[in-house]
């Protein structure tokens, strides 16, 4: 395949799976119920953080989760006592269980006190470091600074150990990302897109390779890096809006 027929190929699908009829199956639809951008930036943190298996049990179990907070989870995560936070330890997914919901609230709690926000956080060290690669392991490093259980940090990937990090570039993604299809959320301005990398989970990646965009076998940060840079050959400014063509053409069968 040539370059303008993969180009081709890529924008076709790029067309068919980047609209907002795709997403109702998607995590991307739970941050959707919201329109405060603090509600918007938690539901889709914790919707990402639990984004893996089964799409339709992520949407459920995103919303029980969104549920258990009173479907006001800036609210919630500003102010919810511990004993407000209780009824958190019913909740489960996968591995996922309630004392990590309840360690990720106390740990995104201090991000959004004195009028913060994860997006204020995650601007300004892009706009100190240019490069969201070193932004993703600072996160991680103050995400976890106070005391939490050691189990709960499987739930958050460490690119400094060499993680895909697809939930976390999932979530970047739709907080940076806009265009007029109405799927992303385009939330933090000063950060371009351009600085994002590829969601990388096994449908992006099958494609990737079979198109011979990814060339890694494992699913890992230098995959993430390289599939990247082979999307940047066709949108320098803006690579992975191709995140959906991949995602959607390895969810039809395209592998098949």
């Amino acid at each position: 395949m040539t370059h303008d027929e993969l180009h081709d190929l890529l924008e076709t699908w790029h067309d068919r799976y980047n609209r907002p009829d795709f997403i109702a199956d998607d995590p991307i639809s739970v941050p959707h119920e919201f329109s405060r951008p603090e509600d918007i930036e938690i539901s889709g943190f914790l919707s990402a953080t639990i984004a893996w298996g089964n799409r339709k049990s992520i949407v459920r179990n995103a919303h029980r989760l969104l549920s258990l907070m009173d479907n006001a989870p800036y609210d919630f995560t500003l102010n919810a006592s511990e004993r407000e936070m209780l009824p958190l330890l019913d909740f489960v997914h996968r591995t996922f269980n309630g004392t990590d919901a309840i360690a990720f609230i106390r740990a995104l709690r201090p991000f959004y006190e004195n009028g913060g926000s994860i997006g204020k956080f995650f601007t300004t060290e892009y706009l100190a470091r240019g490069e969201m690669r070193e932004v993703l392991a600072v996160f991680r490093l103050r995400f976890f600074a106070s005391e939490h259980p050691l189990r709960t940090e499987k739930h958050l990937s460490s690119v400094a150990k060499g993680a895909a990090c697809k939930r976390l570039n999932m979530f970047l993604k739709w907080m940076v990302r806009h265009d007029d299809r109405g799927v992303d959320f385009g939330l933090w301005h000063d950060i371009p897109a351009s600085a994002l990398y590829l969601p990388l989970d096994v449908h992006t990646a099958g494609v990737g390779r079979a198109l011979g965009l990814l060339a890694r076998r494992q699913n890992d940060w230098r995959a993430v890096e390289e599939i990247t840079a082979s999307l940047r050959h066709f949108d320098p400014t803006d690579p992975v809006r191709y995140d959906f063509s991949l995602f959607g053409a390895g969810m039809d069968g395209f592998m098949k």
